[in-house]
């Protein structure tokens, strides 16, 4: 047997191959850091739903300001859309920027 075609090489090279193909799976499935909808991409420096990409999107381009909320509401999916100064607030503190 060559060193190519031996088990050993095959095996390792299949478990490589199923790594990578788990990798890519488990991408499907992420989370949008703001609201915890499912993930559509890497948007503004993290993974967002496309609701939140837009919403941060709009906020920066149009420099909105929404007024100020005190009872730190938590967002979610179910309930992203009433507190627009909590959702900016999580926007900025998971990280995404215009830059």
């Amino acid at each position: 047997l060559t060193p190519a075609s031996s088990p050993s090489s095959v095996v390792y090279g299949m478990a490589a191959g199923q790594e990578e193909l788990s990798a890519s799976s488990s991408m499907l499935n992420l989370e949008c850091r703001v609201c915890s909808d499912r993930a559509s991409g890497y948007h503004y420096g993290v993974h967002a739903c496309e609701g939140c990409k837009g919403f941060f999107r709009r906020t920066i381009r149009l420099k909105l300001e929404y007024d100020k909320c005190e009872r730190r509401c938590k967002i979610q999916k179910k309930n992203r859309n009433k507190c627009q100064y909590c959702r900016f607030q999580k926007c900025l503190s998971v990280g995404m920027s215009h830059n």
